[in-house]
């Protein structure tokens, strides 16, 4: 085979690769992913399934346990709240009102949160906090 030829060949089969790679790493994350839904979007979920709650902290319900953290979520249009319980690794920024999300399931009527799962969206400096 003259040495055109191969090369030629060596880029179809590179080409391919990479291709496949890209294919799997794109259906890898779309599956990988959970569904972000809102306290009132919880109240009709499957227990056991994962969710990833999003939603702000109401203001006054943030209480230490020893390890764990109780707090209490809201949507973000102040409707509906769903108790939370987490522990790990507790963001700076995380207070009443911010904006948070943490992956977790329903059970018994409480959002259990895997453990350091919890972000704390930063607030945008064009809006008050």
């Amino acid at each position: 085979m003259d040495p055109a030829r191969k090369r030629k060949v060596r880029l179809v089969v590179a080409l391919s690769v990479a291709v496949l790679l890209a294919v799997g790493l794109v259906y890898t994350s779309f599956s990988a992913s959970t569904e972000a839904r809102q306290p009132s979007e919880l109240l009709t979920a499957n227990p056991g399934d994962t969710y990833d709650l999003t939603g702000k902290v109401v203001p006054d319900s943030i209480d230490h346990q020893g390890e764990e953290l109780l707090f209490r979520v809201q949507d973000r249009d102040g409707d509906q709240s769903v108790p939370v319980t987490y522990t790990g690794t507790v963001p700076d920024p995380f207070r009443d009102g911010r904006e948070v999300i943490v992956t977790g399931s329903m059970q018994d009527g409480t959002f259990a949160g895997q453990r350091d799962t919890l972000i704390t969206k930063c607030p945008s400096k064009f809006t008050e906090d």
